[in-house]
């Protein structure tokens, strides 16, 4: 299955500024980008439309990892998915240049939560994004059992559009 993701420029630079603020104990910023889905015969097509970071009061103060949120963040998502009818992508940042890649806690966490999403919002799919300066690199849960694809290219749309392959 193809899968491309859409994005523009100013909602882009818009989760950049935001993962970029400092948190008074947490490593990095997470939030939560919701998007329309379009498919057709083998492809998919994830239009990103709105982001909601994770609050402050949000983060649970754990030194393991560069950010853990509440079962409130996660729930507050979930919630966002179910009434405004959203795929939900979780995103953060590991900065840098070129096409990222998620780090074994990210595969970990996201194994936990994500598929949840699929539970009470089954229209849709859901998933995990992680940002460098230039890149991006997802990962999609269609339903809870079946293997989750990676994003095959993301699209910048602004001046000038800037296309990369992430898989």
């Amino acid at each position: 299955m193809k899968i491309r993701f859409k994005i523009t420029s100013a909602l882009l630079a818009t989760i950049r500024i935001d993962l970029r603020r400092p948190h008074p104990f947490a490593h990095e910023r997470v939030g939560f980008i919701a998007a329309g889905l379009a498919a057709a015969h083998d492809e998919l097509l994830i239009l990103a439309r709105e982001y909601r970071p994770v609050r402050d009061d949000e983060y649970l103060n754990d030194p393991r990892v560069g950010a853990m949120m509440s079962a409130e963040a996660i729930r507050s998502a979930r919630q966002w998915a179910m009434d405004e009818r959203v795929a939900i992508f979780h995103v953060h940042t590991h900065g840098g240049t070129g096409v990222p890649g998620f780090s074994g806690t990210d595969v970990s966490e996201n194994a936990k939560f994500v598929p949840n999403f699929t539970a009470v919002a089954p229209h849709a799919g859901h998933g995990a994004i992680v940002l460098s300066d230039t890149a991006a690199h997802g990962q999609v849960w269609l339903d809870r059992k079946s293997p989750q694809p990676f994003i095959t290219t993301f699209h910048e749309v602004g001046i000038p559009i800037r296309n990369w392959r992430a898989a």
